[in-house]
């Protein structure tokens, strides 16, 4: 019997929900996709120009392991200008690849092996795996549509073990679009702070609101000392492919993170950091005619589902809905599946997103309007043949 080479903890990881459907629509012609979670705008030029610029002065080396100190002394200024919360730019901001790698940075740097992360779901789906792979237990607590995708304040803290260590939470929420409240938050930071817990909040949203203002979880009256604050440029500034990201903590923690991120990554991008740093600085009106376009597109297809008899509770943040699935005998495994056979419209089950997306599916709505009507119709025909 040969010898397994793979880690368990390697072995036993799941499949992406996400990939799997995708890896399907890359084999079919006539897809409209309501899947994936990237801005379907170009980067601006103006911070395209920047990257060029960047590469013609021959910026082609490493910076500073923490990322360009510009970068984050303008980043610093933005958070402080947005949501009130400060941070010093020398030693308490990394920049790093895309959010992605702030999350593996901040789960590598606070677990021990076997210590839990408590998790409300439905979520994105590299939370539960990005604690596996640093060697902790996620444990989920599903949430509910009936109370707009707000943390399950009760079963969040029936689930506090000794074992414990961690919250993470990301909101404005990918799947659901839901946006935590002030009050939910501020319970949040109770339960951490009854039981000393880190919270990681997940923020690369953060401006893609279309109601009250997204409330920084660090920007809470004394949240910043246990808050790791992870932000990236891939969303708000449909920087997809820049990969560029960033963490923010208190200089003891943050110096972990990067103690991580200097032997696994060395910096992230220049090209990408001197765009960035445009981005913040000029950026503000391309991020509000983006957001204004998502609205209506928002208001279309949340609209459209309800009136199409999948119930749809109201995104006030990100760009994705996430109707409930009403039809007999079919879960939201095997809808996505023949919405996409029959009908080549692509969403995501809402079980890819943790047990508390079981019986939805997530629909973004980060595609041209026309190409969302279009869904609707094939999506109505979908429903009259199965309904």
């Amino acid at each position: 019997m040969t010898k397994p080479y793979l880690a368990q903890r390697v072995a036993t990881l799941k499949p992406s929900g996400i990939r799997k459907f995708f890896d399907i629509v890359a084999t079919m012609k006539d897809v409209i996709s309501l899947g994936i979670g990237e801005p379907d705008f170009a980067t601006p030029d103006s911070i395209t120009q920047a990257g060029i610029a960047s590469l013609q002065r021959g910026e082609t080396h490493y910076t500073s392991n923490s990322g360009l100190l510009e970068l984050r002394q303008t980043l610093a200024a933005h958070l402080e200008r947005h949501h009130g919360v400060s941070y010093d730019p020398v030693s308490e901001i990394v920049i790093t690849v895309g959010v992605s790698e702030a999350l593996y940075l901040a789960m590598t740097a606070i677990l021990n092996p076997g210590e839990e992360v408590l998790i409300p779901t439905p979520c994105f789906v590299a939370y539960q795996p990005e604690v596996i792979l640093a060697g902790g237990t996620p444990v989920e607590i599903p949430s509910r549509m009936e109370d707009n995708f707000q943390p399950n304040l009760e079963a969040l803290r029936g689930a506090v073990t000794p074992r414990t260590k961690a919250i993470l939470i990301g909101y404005p929420n990918n799947p659901t679009g839901a946006v935590a409240s002030r009050d939910t938050l501020l319970e949040v930071l109770k339960i951490a702070e009854e039981h000393d817990l880190v919270v990681i909040s997940d923020e690369i949203y953060d401006r893609l609101v279309y109601g009250p203002a997204h409330v920084s979880f660090a920007a809470l009256p004394g949240a910043r000392e246990r808050t790791i604050t992870l932000g990236g440029f891939s969303k708000d500034y449909a920087m997809t492919g820049w990969r560029i990201g960033y963490a923010a903590a208190p200089a003891e923690i943050l110096q972990g993170l990067l103690r991580i991120h200097q032997f696994t990554i060395m910096s992230a991008p220049t090209t990408a950091q001197s765009a960035a740093l445009v981005a913040l600085q000029i950026g503000e009106s391309y991020v509000e005619e983006m957001r204004a376009e998502y609205d209506r597109r928002r208001k279309l297809i949340v609209g459209g589902l309800n009136r199409l008899g999948l119930p749809t509770f109201e995104p006030l943040g990100a760009f994705y809905a996430f109707p409930k699935i009403s039809l007999a005998d079919m879960d939201d495994e095997s809808f996505a599946q023949l919405l996409l056979e029959e009908e080549r419209v692509a969403v995501v089950p809402g079980s890819a997103f943790g047990a508390g997306g079981e019986g939805f599916v997530r629909c973004s709505y980060a595609t041209a309007y026309e190409k969302i009507e279009e869904a609707l119709h094939r999506i109505e025909r979908f429903m009259h043949r199965h309904g």
